[in-house]
């Protein structure tokens, strides 16, 4: 089998970068042959023009397309696998690339397909506004805090729904969690059999923590509002238990003097490894609709319980009082109790993260992924592809 990778590299990376990574290393390793054609947001100059080339790139990409037919037309791959296209390189190449007559596979990373942000969060909260075809919402709401890219963002989400670019084109579409798959059916109109759940990959450490014995309530992610640490800032306020933000600053501006929050920097795997493997429960407060969450996985994988967000793919992602234990999101009362019942109960620490990691294992492994991946490919081939059906 012979698959084309296209995406365009986030300029700081990300979770989704290291995905699509894992995806073609685990390819190769696997005897699938495999080419890239790529692109990186860090080629865009910071300059009027450059953001402008990146916004009218982001609408139709002429030399994407150009080499993405070159590059089937030398290659000759049997699926077309795209993950991230813009800015740089637009959807207009899943339709050359089905076109030509190979079937195209797409990730879903986030929710772009019916937002023009990708996280259907806005101003604290939940939005879906856009979804249907209304895409001007974002300009009204300003989604980007700058009227320029949200009028760009919103264009380009709008062009790519009216010329059918995902929806007509694409033959298979890879998710990570049955709450994506519920997304897609739903908001974008995509059929389920159309439709792979393939959850991230997560190693397991070859030890397990002991979580009784951590000493801290650990959040590990970015410190972006979607991501509800301003939450979690203020249940350690009222319970007074430590709590360790492992982010990416080296402060966060809800802190004030008197905290018993610590910010923290793991600059390598190891590092994060080893914070994991120091706390006593992972808290995913999250607003807005995790894909997946990593972090969440790769916690329990070294046995410590995760708390929870009872919102989105957390809720696949989670047994409740079997591998971790949830709140209600947003509910800050809620998040401070449930953290006092984990924190005060070694035996139910212990217990949940034992579960945790054998779920890890079983469930969100190499093997896993790659049989799922496959047999995505597979029906693809087999459906060849739509030629804007």
């Amino acid at each position: 089998m012979k698959v084309l990778h296209l995406y365009n590299s986030h300029r700081r990376g990300g979770g989704s970068d290291n995905t699509w990574g894992a995806t073609i290393r685990q390819s190769r390793a696997a005897g699938i042959e495999v080419e890239v054609l790529s692109r990186h947001s860090t080629d865009i100059a910071p300059t009027p023009g450059g953001r402008l080339g990146a916004a009218l790139s982001g609408l139709y990409s002429a030399g994407a397309v150009a080499a993405t037919r070159e590059a089937i037309a030398r290659f000759r791959p049997d699926v077309v696998h795209t993950h991230e296209l813009y800015p740089l390189l637009s959807p207009w190449v899943v339709r050359a690339a089905d076109r030509m007559g190979v079937p195209v596979v797409h990730s879903c990373y986030d929710y772009r397909l019916s937002c023009p942000i990708a996280t259907h969060f806005r101003a604290g909260a939940l939005c879906h506004r856009c979804t249907g075809g209304h895409e001007y919402h974002a300009v009204f709401a300003n989604c980007r805090d700058s009227l320029s890219e949200s009028l760009a963002y919103a264009a380009r989400g709008a062009v790519a729904r009216q010329f059918g670019l995902f929806t007509s084109h694409v033959a298979e579409f890879l998710v990570f969690s049955p709450f994506q798959r519920q997304w897609l059916v739903r908001d974008v109109g995509i059929s389920a059999d159309r439709v792979t759940v393939a959850p991230c990959v997560i190693q397991t450490p070859p030890t397990a923590a002991d979580p009784a014995e951590g000493g801290y309530i650990g959040f590990a992610g970015r410190f972006a509002p979607e991501k509800g640490v301003e939450l979690l800032i203020e249940a350690a306020r009222r319970t007074s238990l430590p709590v360790r933000l492992a982010g990416d600053a080296p402060s966060h501006p809800a802190l004030r003097s008197g905290d018993n929050v610590q910010c923290v920097t793991t600059r390598s795997r190891a590092e994060l490894d080893a914070f994991y493997h120091g706390a006593r429960m992972l808290v995913v407060p999250s607003l807005w609709h995790e894909t997946f969450c990593i972090v969440a996985a790769e916690a329990m994988g070294h046995g410590i319980p995760v708390l929870a967000a009872r919102l989105g793919a957390l809720q696949d992602l989670v047994i409740e009082d079997e591998t971790g234990m949830f709140f209600d999101s947003a509910d800050i009362g809620d998040l401070a109790r449930q953290m006092l019942r984990l924190w005060h109960d070694p035996a139910l620490c212990r217990r949940l993260g034992a579960a945790g990691r054998r779920r890890t294992a079983c469930a969100f492994n190499a093997e896993v992924h790659l049989a799922q991946l496959t047999a995505a490919y597979r029906r693809a081939m087999a459906r060849g592809p739509r030629r804007g059906a």
